[in-house]
């Protein structure tokens, strides 16, 4: 299998490529990032199935030169992973235009552009698309109002993309983390009480791992999920269905209506 994997410096990205590589010493990868030395270090302990093309993803251009550097290491594309994302944190009330449109571009605009310039390679391979959403796509989010909209535009993206390139043989879907331990999470998780406090919300009782996420984009990116497309999984211990208050279940007191 030929894959780009975006964001594979680390986190989400990072164990995607080393699980996807551990797998199947068969496949190649295009790892991408704007962080060179961490890209350059993924891609070393992979060998020499990686390749490596820089970027910045809030560039217009990014998904022509992502594409481009696939096609010169794989010579086609089998799977496109969107993974590379940031967060801008803030009310709304105090966020600028300029936040706005560098988290849109790199959150949503990005994945389109990546996808517009795979889709010709994927409709020859009849190849899968998966992009890394969140639970805030879905669940607003305090002091995240971009990113969390604009993760809400990403599912909404893919979910047309399926419908559109459904035809072509492409399989469009994405993953949405919960609250997951990465280098981007990892100063606020590091703290026991803070940790101690998201995890009490997960009815798993713990944070998941960038493993846990980059399992299901495997999942997503393999024949196993072969006539899956147009679906967001959630990976995030239950949490979604657990954000109403405790009513008294459990506790002999009848819940209130």
């Amino acid at each position: 299998m030929r894959v780009i994997i975006t964001g594979a410096a680390s986190g989400i990205g990072r164990a995607t490529a080393e699980l996807l590589a551990a797998r199947d010493g068969a496949h190649r990868l295009l790892l991408s990032d704007r962080d060179a030395d961490g890209l350059a270090a993924v891609a070393d302990a992979i060998g020499d199935a990686a390749a490596t093309c820089v970027a910045d993803l809030s560039d217009p251009d990014c998904g022509d030169a992502i594409v481009a550097a696939a096609l010169a290491h794989m010579g086609g594309i089998d799977g496109v992973v969107s993974n590379a994302g940031i967060i801008s944190g803030a009310p709304l009330v105090e966020q600028t235009i300029d936040q706005f449109e560098r988290v849109y571009a790199i959150n949503t605009r990005a994945t389109w552009l990546l996808a517009k310039a795979a889709h010709p390679y994927l409709a020859a391979s009849k190849g899968a698309f998966v992009a890394t959403a969140s639970m805030s796509g879905t669940q607003p989010t305090p002091g995240l109002g971009f990113y969390s909209s604009s993760k809400a535009a990403l599912i909404m993206l893919i979910r047309q993309l399926s419908l559109e390139w459904g035809p072509d043989g492409i399989r469009c879907n994405t993953v949405s983390p919960g609250p997951t331990y990465t280098p981007m999470t990892k100063a606020g998780y590091d703290d026991a009480e803070r940790r101690a406090q998201r995890e009490s919300m997960i009815p798993l009782q713990k944070l998941g791992m960038a493993e846990d996420v980059a399992n299901a984009i495997l999942f997503l990116l393999g024949n196993e999920a072969g006539h899956i497309s147009g679906i967001d999984i959630l990976v995030d211990g239950a949490m979604s269905n657990n954000l109403m208050p405790a009513t008294g279940g459990g506790t002999g007191q009848k819940a209130s209506r």
